[in-house]
């Protein structure tokens, strides 16, 4: 049964970057956790969709993913400066260190802090996978 949107799919991965880098598996040690999701329902980015459609159960694959199919290129214009007077008065900020911002729908969004001044930071809201060709590797498990 090869696999059509709307189906409902469990399948294992792994993510690494053109480096060989490892960002993400659904094994980690003796745990593991395939990802589950339903073909075509804009669950997963789109480039990961589109590679999983016509697969069978037990077939494996290797693929590119360029950044527009996946998280985007890296837009500088996400890359704001606000002034320190805007956070709380406990909060020390360091680079380095991750703030959550609340998104208009009521998310917590986390934003890493890429400079700090005497009178403001500098947060980087750029998705942490913007802008990188991800390539992967996966194992169908299931098909429903």
């Amino acid at each position: 049964m090869a696999i059509t949107k709307g189906n409902k799919i469990k399948l294992e991965y792994e993510g690494r970057f053109e480096d060989g880098t490892i960002f993400d598996s659904s094994r980690h040690g003796d745990h593991s956790h395939p990802l589950e999701f339903v073909v075509g329902d804009g669950q997963v980015i789109p480039g990961f969709d589109n590679s999983v459609l016509g697969m069978d159960i037990n077939q494996e694959k290797e693929f590119s993913i360029e950044p527009k199919d996946a998280y985007g290129e890296r837009n500088e214009m996400m890359v704001q400066k606000v002034p320190r007077s805007n956070l709380p008065p406990k909060i020390k900020p360091e680079v380095g260190m991750v703030l959550g911002l609340n998104s208009p729908d009521g998310r917590q969004i986390p934003v890493p802090v890429v400079a700090v001044s005497e009178e403001e930071i500098t947060l980087d809201m750029n998705h942490p996978l913007a802008g990188k060709k991800l390539i992967f590797k996966i194992k169908i498990l299931e098909i429903n």
